[in-house]
């Protein structure tokens, strides 16, 4: 019964990256950086996933003051930010909110307050549905974890030459 529920978690993890490959979200870099996950560090993938939140909430809030008076911009700042949050977006394999970054770039480039504004709105939105998104993956990711955990119980294993 448990080896059921193992396998029809790990088909909802697999559904859920095939839907956001399918829907460009993510792209081979999340893959590899799923390659550098092993059993000595099972969460691997979820704790660099959680600095990038982290770092990005701080680049977005950072985004927003500085458009927060049209006056007061500071187009270089912005595009420094930026540059930041498409990097790190790319190393994780973030690959629509790297998209929109790029965009909102070329508008900080052009001092184009009102395509700023947009570009943030757009950003805020791809960075939402990414978190929302990993944040599934990788609760249904520990549900798999705990149950395979249950099904072959590490400290319960016995060698075939130990009886």
């Amino acid at each position: 019964m448990l080896g059921f529920h193992v396998e029809r978690l790990l088909a909802e993890m697999n559904r859920l990256l095939a839907l956001l490959f399918h829907q460009g979200v993510l792209d081979e870099q999340f893959l590899q950086l799923q390659q550098l996950q092993d059993e000595s560090s099972p969460n691997f993938v979820s704790e660099v996933v959680n600095i990038y939140f982290h770092e990005s909430e701080k680049l977005l809030k950072n985004l927003r003051a500085l458009l927060a008076d049209r006056e007061l911009s500071d187009y270089k700042r912005m595009g420094i930010h930026l540059n930041q949050l498409m990097g790190s977006s790319s190393s994780i394999g973030a690959k629509r909110v790297r998209n929109v970054c790029v965009a909102f770039r070329a508008a900080s480039d052009q001092t184009n307050w009102p395509g700023c504004l947009r570009a943030l709105e757009l950003l805020e939105y791809e960075y939402c549905y990414l978190k929302n998104n990993l944040h599934e993956l990788f609760q249904v990711e520990q549900q798999r974890i705990l149950a395979s955990s249950v099904r072959h119980p590490v400290h319960q294993q016995q060698h075939p030459n130990n009886h």
